[in-house]
């Protein structure tokens, strides 16, 4: 049983998924009207917030049931699906991945669909970065039963941007997780951030991470 397991979340972690998801508006705006891409974002941000994650395609297919005959949409899909998300990495992200390898085991950690996200990992390098250990799961703080039974280790360390998820986790896994905050997207940067329990350790950007060797991240955990 390894001793420690790293758990890395995907978009806004390791993904630039702002970008990806300005890349989109662009090339929406740009195929199908200002007033045709506004509409896709609606869903967009309605599903968001419905679910807990980003569904790009169960966006495209409740946009498709307003506008069945867009002669656009397999474009739409093209573009998602072929979308090359190596070049949106955040700087150092590999690194990091590289980094927590040389103390423990590491392991894509995400929310989402079962057909997009499995796709953005792959073009995104990372399934082959973790050899292949990834859990996506529609709501992964409940999951964690799930989670241990696969990974079993003495303790974790979660690294993730959103912190709710982190602050979820630790109270169910206390002192043997150490949580890591890198403040990048959206969600780190949302006014609601400092209603939550403060991080075990905060980032600027993933690389940072590096900074931090294994006695250092099990001490920041309070155990």
């Amino acid at each position: 049983m390894p001793k420690t397991v790293f758990l890395f979340d995907v978009d806004n972690t390791l993904i630039d998924n702002d970008r990806v998801t300005a890349d989109l508006r662009r090339y929406l705006i740009r195929e199908v009207g200002t007033s045709r891409a506004d509409l896709y974002f609606e869903i967009f941000e309605r599903l968001r917030a419905e679910l807990g994650y980003s569904d790009y395609l169960g966006a495209l297919q409740q946009y498709r049931l307003v506008h069945p005959r867009d002669p656009h949409l397999l474009a739409l899909s093209s573009f998602l699906i072929n979308y090359p998300f190596a070049n949106r990495l955040f700087p150092e992200s590999l690194d990091a991945l590289d980094h927590a390898a040389s103390m423990g085991q590491t392991v894509i950690l995400s929310d989402g669909d079962v057909v997009f996200q499995p796709r953005k990992i792959e073009r995104a390098g990372l399934l082959d970065a973790v050899d292949k250990r990834v859990l996506i799961y529609v709501h992964k703080e409940r999951e964690l039963d799930d989670v241990e039974r696969r990974f079993p280790a003495e303790h974790y360390v979660l690294v993730d941007d959103k912190i709710r998820i982190l602050t979820a986790v630790k109270e169910i896994w206390g002192k043997r997780l150490t949580t890591v905050f890198p403040r990048q997207g959206h969600y780190a940067h949302a006014a609601d951030v400092p209603s939550y329990p403060k991080p075990d350790i905060t980032l600027g950007r993933i690389g940072e991470l590096r900074n931090y060797d294994l006695p250092r991240l099990l001490a920041a955990a309070g155990g």
